[in-house]
């Protein structure tokens, strides 16, 4: 579900982003594109079949969901997944404070779904695996951390450390 700095699927989700309540028309879109693009990378004329492709795939990932208003109106909406997308753009080591995350979890072999859809996001977060189920990262992102924590429902088999502790360098 990695989405590129500077493709027409960021452009996307990001207007979605712009957009009241996160809806906009798809002649919107199309035609008034230049202005939703503002402050991003993107300076290329849009094509109907184009931007219809990558909203396609971009509701296949489940980051869009499309509604049909009327006959002559489609509505795009950016879904939970899309802002999460949208998050995972912005985690960057370039403004790193100082301090590692370290995740330790044990998540049981009943929640193994969970459990890999956890590992999945750390990846996506661009945390790296001390152990299998030891990760850390560079990136200050705790606070989306513990919230993906409390929405799988996992709390009592993870911990979050914050560490200044200059050895975990040689880790990575």
């Amino acid at each position: 579900m990695r989405i590129y700095k500077g493709s027409l699927s960021e452009l996307i989700l990001l207007t979605l982003e712009k957009t009241v309540d996160s809806y906009v028309r798809f002649d919107d879109l199309i035609h008034n594109s230049s202005s939703y693009a503002y402050g991003s990378s993107w300076d290329k004329p849009l094509k109907k079949s184009v931007i219809a492709q990558a909203l396609r795939r971009l509701r296949q990932k489940g980051l869009v969901e499309q509604n049909q208003k009327n006959d002559q109106e489609l509505l795009i909406k950016l879904t939970t997944l899309g802002q999460d997308a949208l998050e995972d753009l912005n985690v960057s080591e370039k403004d790193w404070d100082g301090k590692w995350r370290i995740v330790i979890f044990d998540i049981p072999e009943q929640k193994r779904l969970v459990r890999n859809l956890f590992r999945r996001r750390l990846k996506n977060w661009q945390f790296k695996p001390w152990q299998r189920s030891v990760w850390i990262t560079k990136n200050d992102i705790t606070v989306k951390l513990r919230k993906l924590i409390d929405k799988l429902e996992i709390k009592e088999w993870v911990a979050v450390i914050e560490s200044s502790d200059a050895s975990l360098e040689n880790i990575l």
